[in-house]
């Protein structure tokens, strides 16, 4: 058997290539939109994809897998849950499908993929048993999607918290309690190969580490260890979780019902300096500044977005950019293809050109204004919130401010301030910090693009914590 995990370092995500070589065969399981990836991994092997899987509808990024079907794999999705959770697109296609269900199975050469119902995580949710028939009869590892990660189990309130159903928090984490009893009675031996690792919005905990086996999780993931009663695990699971990005609730849409289908990743041109002008007066496109927040700060287009190509790019533009919205980026030309692939991969198709950081210094001498973002520290910051003209935004989790806080800041989370600006009131210069001023530099950028006046705060909210204690 071949086995081969692929990782995605700004989702965090995990696919597994799983190929017979004796017939030369392959499956993947929870590929992401770009299948190309997955294909030519396969192929350096020699193998075939002739099969793709997903464990569940996800949503922090758009599956392949209609791709692959479009491409005549054979696909296979879950037929468990209710009828708001199923493969809408795939029902009643021409494409070459299977609807599993518990128990189902289906084979790769010698490979065989079982079939677990794992709900909590989402309704429909299945792991896949892997069994290797050429050397066992019993299964070597499971495909654990979003049910179990190393250190941590998948969250059950994105259902309520992203997708905006109402009440289904506290029910779904009890079917998540039921799921992790049954992981109990699992093979210890048994190997875990999970959809996401450290870095992931699917979880609160995850761990770094790509494997691991049954019999360590239950001694060491905390999660599991939780699990002595339903509602201690419930309280347990539910508790400090992160509000989810944007764009979660749109991927869950469109992994539903269909994804668009890709026709090779977007080309997008390089605007000229004069077209850059044309934009930075216009504004009738999304300009995303990939730069590192030092030089966005220091002098950036009008109007444009920061969000730094790093592991965060996803989720910053997933939160912070409509789907309809047509984009141009500011970015290295090398690192053009990365962007475009990033955005992709969360629904962000419209890409419409490109600018390099060296082209924005050359419009900025050629008499291009730029904007600069003004930067204080919290000694500042204390100081200004005494004028009723300034008011303090704390763009960190909810569970961090819970913990300790300015008085009387408003709290949004980063990845949901695009659609909280209206409680924002007007007239107000907003302070803006998080905890040592990656989240807080985005969300600045972003107020200012829509016209709030905005005062970062660039500074380490540890060192002033004392402080703050001392005066609340």
């Amino acid at each position: 058997m071949y086995f081969k995990q692929i990782f995605d370092e700004k989702l965090a995500q995990y696919a597994y290539l799983i190929g017979c070589q004796a017939n030369g065969t392959a499956v993947i399981i929870d590929p992401m939109r770009d299948i190309d990836t997955y294909i030519n991994a396969a192929a350096r092997e020699n193998l075939t994809i002739v099969a793709a899987a997903d464990t569940h509808i996800h949503a922090d990024y758009i599956s392949g897998l209609r791709e692959f079907a479009e491409r005549g794999v054979k696909v296979y999705a879950s037929d468990e849950g209710d009828s708001d959770w199923k493969y809408e697109w795939l029902i009643g296609s021409d494409y070459d499908y299977e609807l599993m269900k518990d128990g189902d199975k289906f084979q790769i050469g010698n490979i065989s993929i079982k079939a677990w119902h794992t709900p909590g995580h989402t309704p429909e949710h299945l792991s896949f048993l892997v069994t290797d028939g050429a050397a066992a009869d019993e299964p070597m590892g499971i495909a654990t999607g979003d049910f179990v990660f190393v250190g941590d189990v998948g969250r059950p309130d994105l259902l309520e918290s992203a997708a905006g159903m109402k009440d289904v928090m506290k029910p779904s984490a009890r079917i998540l309690y039921g799921s992790v009893e049954a992981f109990k009675n699992l093979p210890e031996y048994l190997q875990i190969w999970p959809g996401h690792g450290a870095g992931s919005a699917c979880g609160k905990t995850l761990g770094a580490i790509p494997e691991s086996t049954v019999g360590y999780e239950l001694r060491y993931n905390n999660s599991l260890k939780a699990a002595t009663s339903e509602d201690h695990f419930v309280n347990f699971i539910l508790e400090g979780q992160p509000e989810p990005p944007l764009y979660f609730a749109r991927m869950k849409r469109d992994n539903k019902i269909g994804p668009k289908l890709l026709d090779g990743l977007p080309q997008p041109g390089r605007l000229t300096i004069n077209q850059l002008k044309k934009e930075a007066v216009d504004r009738k496109h999304t300009i995303v500044d990939t730069r590192p927040r030092e030089a966005y700060i220091r002098g950036h287009i009008p109007g444009s977005i920061l969000s730094p190509l790093n592991r965060q790019f996803n989720t910053v533009a997933g939160s912070y950019i409509r789907e309809e919205e047509q984009i141009i980026l500011i970015v290295e030309e090398h690192q053009l293809k990365e962007a475009v692939t990033d955005l992709i991969r969360i629904g962000l198709d419209h890409i419409v050109g490109f600018v390099t950081p060296a082209d924005v210094a050359l419009y900025a001498s050629r008499g291009g204004s730029l904007d600069i973002l003004e930067v204080i520290d919290f000694e500042t910051a204390d100081q200004r919130k005494k004028d009723t003209g300034n008011s303090i935004l704390d763009v960190r989790k909810a569970s961090e401010y819970d913990e300790i806080h300015f008085p009387g800041a408003i709290n949004i989370a980063h990845t949901r301030l695009l659609d909280h600006l209206e409680d924002l009131p007007e007239g107000k210069t907003w302070m803006v910090h998080c905890q040592s001023g990656g989240r807080s530099a985005v969300a600045s950028a972003l107020l200012k693009s829509k016209g709030f006046d905005v005062l970062f705060i660039e500074d380490n909210f540890d060192a002033y914590k004392q402080h703050l204690a001392a005066v609340i």
